[in-house]
Formats: C-alpha cells, sequence, structure tokens
C-alpha cells in the first residue's frame, strides 16, 4: 500500500528568535539600528540599503506619519469653519479634517510600519546569520555573490517582486481600506460624509437585526441572491450540457453550423443583448405588441415582465439562460469529446439505456471535471451585475426602500453607495459578500470529489 510521505517543513537555521537569544550585541542592535551587523561584518551595501530604509521611515514618520497616526484614532473633529475676512469684507471658509483622507493616510502608515517591521526582522536575521557564518569560518557572500543567487538559485524570488507589490498595493490596501469603512458611521445619514467616527460592529449589528429597516431589506436580498445564484449556475450548465449532448449525437449533421449559431450570440457585446432584450419586454416593447397583434392579450394589457416579482424573477432567469448557455456549450464540448469511449461500449454491452449512461457515466464524468467550474460560475452569478442592473434596474421597488425584489447583493451594494451614499453599510455588504462566497466556495469544493478522489477518472 502506498503512503503519502509528509513534506518536511523548511528549516531556517536563522531565525529572529534565536537572533535575540544567542547573537552578540552587535546583532542585536540590528534590529533597532537596521544593518549596523551587515556593515560591522564586511556588507557594506546591504547595510547602507537597511539604514537609507529605515532613515526613509524615520523621515515619513516625523514629517506626517505620526499624525496620521494621531488623527486615525478619532478620524478627525475639526468641521470646516466660515471666517470673516476684515481685508476682503467677506466670509471665507478654512478647510477642516476630511475623515476619509484621515482613514486612507492612516491605513498607508500602518503599512509602512508593519514593512519597517518586517525590515528591522530581516535586519536581525543577517546580522546572526553573517555572525554564525563567521564563527564557523564560513564565506561570507559579497553583494555580487548575492544578487548573482537572487537571479540563479532564488530567482523565483526576483520576479514575484513585481507582482506581488502590485497585489499589495492595488487589492490589498483597498480591500483593507473598505474593510475599515465597514466600522465607521461614513453615510449621508447625519451627515457624516466629511466628519465621521469609529462605531466598532453597529453596522453589522443593523444588518443582521431582523427588525430593524436594513435586516428586513438584507435578508430577503440574500435569500433572492443565493436563489439566482443557484438557478443561473445550474439552468446553464445543464441546459448547455444537454445542448452539447444534442450536437455531439451522431444523426446530427453540420454540428459546426450548429456550434456556430448558438456561439454567434457571445460576439454580440452582453450589455446590448441586454438593453435590447430589455426594450423588447416593456410594457410597450415588442413582445408584448405582438402579443396584442396575435390576440393572445388584450389590447391595452401587457404582461407584467418588470412591475410584478415573480415575473421579474423568472425574467432574469431566462434572460441570464440566453446569454450564458453558449459559453457552457463551448466549455463542455471539449470535456464531453474526452470521456473514455470503451465506457459507453461497456455500457451498451450491458444492457445500458441512454438515461443510465447519462447518469452513470456523463454526468459524474462532468461533474468530477466541472466542479472548479461550477464554483467559479456560481461565484460570478453572485456578482452578476450586469444582468440584473441592465434588464429590470432591480424592480420592482417597495416605496421606501433601497433595494427591489430582483437586486442581488452587488446591485444593493451599487444602490447603497453610488446612489444614496450608505458608504458604511456599502462596506459591510461587501464583506458579508466575501464571506458568503467564501464559505459556499471552499466546502463545496472540500466535499466535492475533484478534491476527495482526484484519482477516479485517471
Amino acid at each position: 500500500m502506498k503512503t503519502r510521505k509528509k513534506r518536511s517543513s523548511f528549516e531556517n537555521n536563522y531565525t529572529a528568535v534565536d537572533a535575540l537569544k544567542n547573537g552578540s550585541w552587535l546583532t542585536r542592535l540590528s534590529a533597532v539600528l537596521f544593518g549596523v551587523g551587515c556593515l560591522a561584518r564586511g556588507q557594506v551595501i546591504k547595510g547602507v540599503l537597511f539604514l537609507m530604509l529605515e532613515g526613509a521611515v524615520l523621515l515619513y514618520l516625523f514629517q506626517g506619519g505620526i499624525y496620521n497616526l494621531k488623527k486615525l484614532i478619532t478620524l478627525g473633529d475639526m468641521e470646516q469653519q466660515k471666517v470673516w475676512n476684515e481685508a476682503k469684507s467677506i466670509y471665507e471658509y478654512v478647510d477642516g479634517d476630511r475623515s476619509l483622507i484621515i482613514l486612507l493616510y492612516g491605513i498607508i502608515t500602518l503599512g509602512i510600519l508593519l514593512a519597517a517591521f518586517l525590515a528591522a526582522r530581516s535586519s536581525l536575521k543577517q546580522a546572526y546569520k553573517l555572525e554564525t557564518m563567521k564563527k564557523e569560518g564560513k564565506h561570507i557572500p559579497s553583494m555580487r555573490e548575492e544578487v548573482q543567487e537572487l537571479l540563479n538559485g532564488n530567482l523565483h524570488m526576483s520576479l514575484l517582486l513585481l507582482p506581488v507589490s502590485g497585489v499589495l498595493l492595488f487589492t490589498v490596501l483597498p480591500l483593507v481600506f473598505m474593510i475599515s469603512m465597514a466600522f465607521t458611521n461614513y453615510s449621508v445619514e447625519n451627515n457624516k460624509l466629511v466628519l465621521f467616527d469609529w462605531v466598532g460592529l453597529e453596522n453589522f449589528r443593523k444588518i443582521v437585526d431582523i427588525g430593524g429597516s436594513l435586516g428586513q431589506t438584507f435578508w430577503p436580498v440574500l435569500g433572492w441572491t443565493i436563489i439566482w445564484a443557484l438557478a443561473a449556475t445550474f439552468s446553464n450548465y445543464f441546459l448547455g450540457m444537454m445542448l452539447a449532448l444534442f450536437i455531439n449525437w451522431k444523426e446530427i449533421r453540420s454540428k459546426q453550423m450548429w456550434r456556430f449559431f448558438f456561439v454567434l450570440t457571445i460576439a454580440i457585446p452582453h450589455f446590448v443583448t441586454l438593453l435590447i432584450i430589455k426594450s423588447m419586454l416593456q410594457p410597450e416593447g415588442a413582445v408584448n405588441i405582438l402579443l396584442r397583434n396575435l390576440g393572445i392579450i388584450g389590447m391595452k394589457e401587457s404582461l407584467p415582465f418588470f412591475t410584478n416579482t415573480m415575473w421579474a424573477r423568472v425574467s432574469v432567469i431566462l434572460i441570464n439562460i440566453w446569454v450564458g448557455v453558449p459559453y457552457t456549450l463551448l466549455q463542455v464540448t471539449g470535456i464531453l469529446q474526452n470521456i473514455p469511449q470503451e465506457l459507453y461500449e461497456s455500457a451498451r454491452v450491458d444492457g445500458a439505456g441512454p438515461v443510465v449512461t447519462f447518469t452513470k457515466i456523463t454526468l459524474p464524468y462532468m461533474l468530477f471535471i466541472t466542479t472548479p467550474y461550477l464554483i467559479t460560475t456560481f461565484t460570478g452569478n453572485v456578482n452578476s451585475f450586469n444582468v440584473i442592473f441592465l434588464t429590470t434596474e432591480g424592480l420592482p421597488r417597495a416605496v421606501g426602500s433601497t433595494a427591489g425584489k430582483t437586486d442581488l447583493l452587488i446591485t444593493w451594494l451599487y444602490k447603497l453607495t453610488i446612489e444614496n451614499q450608505y458608504f458604511d453599510v456599502g462596506a459591510v455588504i461587501g464583506i458579508m459578500t466575501f464571506i458568503t462566497l467564501a464559505i459556499v466556495s471552499l466546502v463545496t469544493f472540500k466535499f466535492s470529489g475533484s478534491n476527495k478522489n482526484e484519482e477516479a477518472f485517471r
């Protein structure tokens, strides 16, 4: 029986803890005065770089970083003031604190402090490494030798430097900024758009409170979002699979022509298709006019595609099928053609019919291969902004409500922030959406065959 060997953890002989315990005073000083250990042991360029980095951090802190940290505690308290100018005989406005800028600069300062801590840790480890190498009589590499090592043995670290920096700057920083906003009262309510305060978990309490106005909106929107995502994902998946099976059927001729007709819809931009369908389903749109001319509905009647909750929800699901099935067709066609034909031949020998063949061979194989794709599609449907916003615009909507009956979390988030300026609640909705997607995606993949039984169809 084969057993998996446990992967041994990377052994690092030069840790910061060992440096503090066993290092000399010069090594320990390197945690406070960056690079001094490198300078003392011959690595002058690296030591100077460490010192320059520490100098830049200290310069930033004294020029404004400490002020940003102090302001971050209260997010500012000075309002804009109107001051009389005797010389000009007019009132002039003096700018006050802007909490949004204070929050942003405070987060940036905390990020710089974190980077400085990591630099201090690296300086300490480098000094301890050089001290240990000198005691053991080993060769201490020069700066040129270390650069060559970065370009050869540690090339992956050099190549990852720019992408990781981009992720930290353009992904992690905005995420931390958005998450921080969820713990403030930054909204149009009580005129908190310029100066706002920390409120802790108050916004989360409002969202989950069923008795409150926000809670009464959030839970129905969350429920419809999950229903929509499941319906949109599996309707496209199974209908696309059935369509691909039908086109791949041996008796069907001109397979490439049929695939071309269905895939042609992909060439048309989604927003154009959605806007045309929206126009056709209006009370005076092409569909209602055609039904009137055929005598199916009265001359003054219209089908409530966007005014009735059930009609609107069914309509957006059908619209999503129209624009989504061609993509599924392309995804599954190649997979269907790769299913081993020996499995089908064995099934026919055993007397299995089309239904049994599909449920025992085709569907398990497809689910095994496409589970990650289904999870990705589910995530995309939860965040499906265009289909909802460009067709129903979230309608129908009750009077006084910020969300309509067809609004998803993502479209409600847009309305809360862009249209109503409830940025604090919008940040909470963003966090709740992320938590929902993370839990569903991780649990689904963990218990799927793609993860538990990798050898199933090999």
